[in-house]
């Protein structure tokens, strides 16, 4: 049953998106109470004792890969596990998960854009009105509507952060194109493993003159769930769609996020929905469509297409060794 859920990569990216979307509303839920650098080392270190037991005969096995190939995973596990998680953790601090949900949604537009700057994907009309709608639905969400706002450069901290955020997940998701032929798990113990100890001094740094760590039932939940869900389990599902579908058709399911999550949100912390969360959505949305049915036709799983070639000279090389 495992087997075929992970040779179904649009069940794999929703379940992410449902599992991402947790993240979000589990963040602003913990805000103020496990600070940020605390709950993203927590989680990372938590993941990768839960991982391990799994992974080890698979990083054992990776291990050549890894030394050939260690810039290119550690500044993987640098953009995707140890700055984007703990960048939107204290964007939480500060931001509303509605609001966070709806700047993640971006996610496809950015990763196009990285694609065309990583991985030579050229950047066709649609595309490029895709992404002026979804900059137009970034600030009306960071505007809340008003547009004074930025006549008065009044933004909020924290949509200006998970916007930093989003534009490092978007060049991790196209750098994914370029991972050599490790295995899933040995991949992902190698990256979770990586981004933690290279969080470890931030978390040090936070404990010793940062706010307080409330480490309660609250905090246990939280960190737990992170560590589960939005961490090996969400990770594990999304570079193996990335693997079979390539960046670009994997991202649009960013867009599911805000749907999970304002459901979430509003259930679980109270929130309430205003219209300019759903004009700042319909943008993005829009953005999103456009550029996806006006993507261009080529270059879209030359990524993905190197990396099947290179998984099958390893698969190769290693029934040789055998």
């Amino acid at each position: 049953m495992f087997r075929r859920l992970f040779d179904a990569p649009y069940l794999l990216l929703t379940l992410v998106s449902l599992f991402w979307a947790g993240n979000i509303v589990m963040g602003r839920h913990v805000a103020g109470h496990v600070p940020p650098a605390s709950l993203a080392w927590l989680r990372w270190a938590l993941a990768v004792l839960i991982l391990l037991p799994f992974a080890w005969q698979a990083m054992r096995a990776d291990w050549p890969l890894l030394r050939r190939h260690w810039k290119l995973v550690g500044l993987l596990a640098l953009t995707g596990i140890t700055l984007f998680n703990t960048m939107q953790y204290h964007a939480l601090e500060f931001t509303p998960a509605l609001n966070a949900l709806l700047i993640q949604s971006t996610g496809p537009l950015l990763i196009a854009l990285w694609s065309l700057l990583i991985n030579g994907e050229r950047l066709s009309m649609g595309q490029a009105a895709g992404i002026f709608l979804s900059l137009l639905g970034v600030l009306t969400i960071i505007c809340r509507g008003d547009p004074a706002v930025l006549v008065n450069i009044a933004f909020n901290e924290g949509d200006l952060w998970m916007i930093a955020a989003m534009v490092l997940y978007g060049a991790y998701s196209s750098l994914l194109a370029r991972r050599p032929a490790f295995s899933a798990l040995g991949f992902l113990g190698f990256s979770l493993g990586l981004g933690m100890l290279m969080l470890t001094p931030l978390f040090l740094v936070e404990r010793a003159v940062g706010p307080p760590l409330v480490f309660d039932a609250k905090a246990l939940t939280a960190i737990i769930y992170v560590a589960l869900f939005p961490s090996v389990l969400a990770y594990l599902f999304f570079n193996r769609a990335v693997q079979l579908v390539g960046p670009n058709r994997a991202a649009p399911f960013f867009h599911l996020m805000p749907v999970f999550g304002s459901a979430l949100a509003i259930v679980f912390l109270g929130e309430r929905p205003h219209l300019y969360h759903a004009a700042g959505y319909a943008l993005v949305l829009a953005g999103v469509v456009i550029a996806t049915l006006w993507a261009p036709k080529t270059g879209r799983r030359r990524g993905s297409a190197e990396l099947e070639a290179g998984d099958a000279k390893e698969r190769l090389k290693r029934r040789r060794a055998e």
